[in-house]
Order: C-alpha cells, then sequence, then structure tokens
C-alpha cells in the first residue's frame, strides 16, 4: 500500500483526472536556493520509471512516489505521438500498459511494423495524437504487482514529467532516454526537416537543462540522456553538453541503429571511442555478472575496463520479487544491493523499488547535510571544550 503522505497527492490526481493544466513548474520552486542539492557521494538511485513496482509506470503517480522515497533521478522513456508530442511511454506499442483494448473507437488502428528488425503488430504511439493518447489510461505491467492503480492515470509528456522534477521540495535530476529514434524518425514528422532528437534537446533546453557533469549548472538541473542508439546520442553531442549514457542491451542483440554485435560495442577500442560522446554506459545487469541456473558466475572484466576508461557504469534493472532475485541473494534485494555497490563497484542503479535502495544506502552511507554537518561539528566542539576545562 502507498503511504500515508503520498495518499494526499495521489487523491488530487484522481479527482483531477487528465483535464487539468499540464504540471508545469512554478518559478518560485524552481528558483528555490534552498532545496537540499543532489547527493554525489554514493552512486546514483535512478527510479526506473518512477516507483513503478508500487504504481503503474511513467505515470505522474510514479514519479511522485519515487521522489517521496528519495530517488536521486527520476527515470524516462521518450517517444512521440502521431502530432509530434513528446510523452514519456516505454513501449512503441499501447497494448500492454494501457486500457487501448477497451476503445472500440481505435480498433482499426491496429499495425505491423519493423522495430529493430521484427515484424512488430500493435497500437503504436505513432499513429495516435496527444489528444487520443491522453483518453487512454495506463495499467500496471506485471500481474503480481499492485492493481489497484490500474485505469487511474494517464499518459504523461516529457514537459510534464520535467516539471516533477522541477517542483520537487528537493533538488531530483531526470534521465530521459531517447527510445528508439529509428522508428520514431520514419513515422513522424516535424515542420523544418527536425528530427525526433532536435525536439528532445530543444525541451531539455526550454527548461534550463545545461551543463557538463558536474558543473555548476548541471548540479542544479540534474541530468543524464540515454539511448541504445549511439548514432543518435553522437548526433546530440553537438547541440547539449549534457552527460550521456550508452544504453547495452543483452548478449545476442545487436546494437539498436549500428547493428553491431555485443562484443563490438564492448570492446575496449570501441569504449576508447565512445567516451567523446558519452560519460558511461548502461548496461543490464546479466550481461556484467553471467547467470546460470539462476545462480551468479564470476564477473567479467566490462565494468573494470569501462572504469577504466573514465566511464561510469549505471546496471538496469534492480526488482524486489523473488521471481527477478538470483539464489545467490537468498531473495534478498538488500543482498543484492550489497553486491553490485561494493562488489561489483558500480557508479548508479536502476531499480523498480526506489525506496528500498534508498534504505539500503541510508543504512550504510547516509547523507549528511550542511546543516546536519555544522551541528556534528557543534557538538564535537563542545565535548572537546568540556574536555579540555577538565
Amino acid at each position: 500500500m502507498v503511504s500515508s503522505s503520498v495518499a494526499p497527492f495521489i487523491f488530487m490526481l484522481l479527482l483531477l483526472g487528465c483535464s487539468a493544466r499540464p504540471l508545469y513548474p512554478l518559478p518560485s520552486r524552481r528558483n528555490d536556493k534552498t532545496k537540499q542539492p543532489l547527493q554525489t557521494f554514493r552512486p546514483y538511485n535512478v527510479a526506473h520509471r518512477g516507483s513503478n513496482g508500487e504504481i503503474p509506470e511513467e505515470t505522474a503517480a510514479a514519479y511522485m512516489r519515487a521522489i517521496e522515497e528519495g530517488t536521486d533521478f527520476i527515470e524516462t522513456d521518450i517517444l512521440a505521438s502521431k502530432d509530434g508530442a513528446l510523452i514519456c511511454f516505454h513501449d512503441v506499442i499501447l497494448d500492454d500498459t494501457t486500457d487501448i483494448a477497451e476503445h472500440k473507437k481505435f480498433a482499426t488502428r491496429k499495425r505491423t511494423y519493423d522495430v529493430q528488425g521484427v515484424n512488430t503488430t500493435g497500437y503504436f504511439t505513432v499513429d495516435f495524437t496527444l489528444d487520443e493518447l491522453k483518453s487512454l489510461r495506463v495499467k500496471q505491467r506485471y500481474s503480481f504487482r499492485d492493481q489497484q492503480y490500474n485505469g487511474k492515470f494517464c499518459i504523461i509528456t516529457f514537459e510534464e514529467f520535467i516539471s516533477i522534477a522541477l517542483d520537487a521540495p528537493r533538488v531530483v535530476g531526470i534521465y530521459p532516454e531517447i527510445k528508439n529514434p529509428v522508428l520514431i524518425n520514419q513515422h513522424v514528422k516535424w515542420p523544418g526537416g527536425k528530427k525526433f532528437e532536435d525536439k528532445f534537446v530543444e525541451t531539455l533546453v526550454k527548461y534550463g537543462y545545461k551543463g557538463s557533469y558536474l558543473s555548476n549548472h548541471w548540479l542544479k538541473q540534474p541530468a543524464f540522456i540515454q539511448s541504445f542508439a549511439p548514432t543518435s546520442l553522437i548526433y546530440i553531442s553537438n547541440q547539449t553538453d549534457l552527460p550521456k549514457i550508452f544504453l547495452i542491451d543483452d548478449v545476442d542483440v545487436p546494437c539498436q541503429d549500428t547493428n553491431q554485435s555485443f562484443a563490438e560495442i564492448t570492446s575496449d577500442a570501441y569504449l576508447d571511442f565512445i567516451k567523446e560522446y558519452v560519460v558511461g554506459i548502461g548496461p543490464w545487469k546479466d550481461t556484467l555478472v553471467p547467470v546460470s541456473n539462476n545462480y551468479l558466475q564470476t564477473p567479467n572484466d566490462l565494468v573494470a575496463r569501462a572504469h577504466a576508461h573514465d566511464l561510469q557504469v549505471h546496471p538496469y534493472t534492480f526488482r524486489n520479487e523473488n521471481r527477478f532475485l538470483h539464489y545467490n541473494y537468498s531473495q534478498d534485494p538488500y543482498l543484492e544491493y550489497d553486491y553490485w555497490i561494493n562488489k561489483v563497484g558500480v557508479d548508479g542503479l536502476f531499480t523498480d523499488f526506489t525506496g528500498s535502495l534508498h534504505r539500503y544506502q541510508e543504512w550504510t552511507s547516509p547523507f549528511i547535510s550542511d546543516e546536519d554537518a555544522s551541528t556534528l561539528l557543534r557538538k564535537i566542539a563542545s565535548m572537546i571544550s568540556k574536555y579540555r576545562k577538565t
């Protein structure tokens, strides 16, 4: 169940539905200099599609829940509608995580397109306008997760997603993905010959996102740009200096837009090439530590080699349920976090359960604010002063 502190927000969303104005950031909150800063001393807690272990993925409620639970970054997948609006949605088809099947007026919209070399049939986001997409409701992807919020929330836009981060009570980063750019650019056209990637960067610039990794600008509004398509990351490198993460799929899946093999894109030569454009890689975690019969095997050297090329490593995806935990962890997600942070040595983790990762990190490496540090120093000084008097 959702905690009592987030319940009022979710109740508000249920009342407003999707008819209210977009959740654009309030200027007073965007310029709040008293916000708690982003922590940078421990691996990043990345809320994978929001806190989607509890609330349907990529919805405003899932992102608000993740922020409440302590995430460093809220992560999203950016696709486009037929009329060129950028939306937060993972799949290129709407079938699995919306109620599209219940909308009989859309029954004739089912299509078959080539998606990364596979003929895929379904209701594609690129065949619906933003207004039509907003009429749909999102549902939980997995049947074994909480179903009570199915049908309660709508698809949100990239701008609405950004507003959630900017209006948070502390500094919260964003981690948007340029999703399936080949497909999007084939089916959606923007004025002036602009591409999907151009509109993606324009949106970030519009809301003040800029700056290289750990620069003053970046720390005020942190963002990582991610993609499985290296061509897109290279293309936007001339438009923004925001840090970029090259996502890497399973060992048997070729690179999204170049068709290179896993071995090719994880070679030292390629890492040396791509580091000119990105600050890190985001691999599927089982490609870093192979698995046999649901038991972890010896980790390979990809993390060490990435670090040797000054690249961060942000693996995906960490999930609490037993069916996702390898036997080595004794069905304990905290053991999994401990292994990846302290043994493998990764720099960030994509998780469906932000609260669990945050609690683990607060137990093992708690965040101490400047105010807390000052209070601690005063206590130490007082203790020293008393000792000297005696």
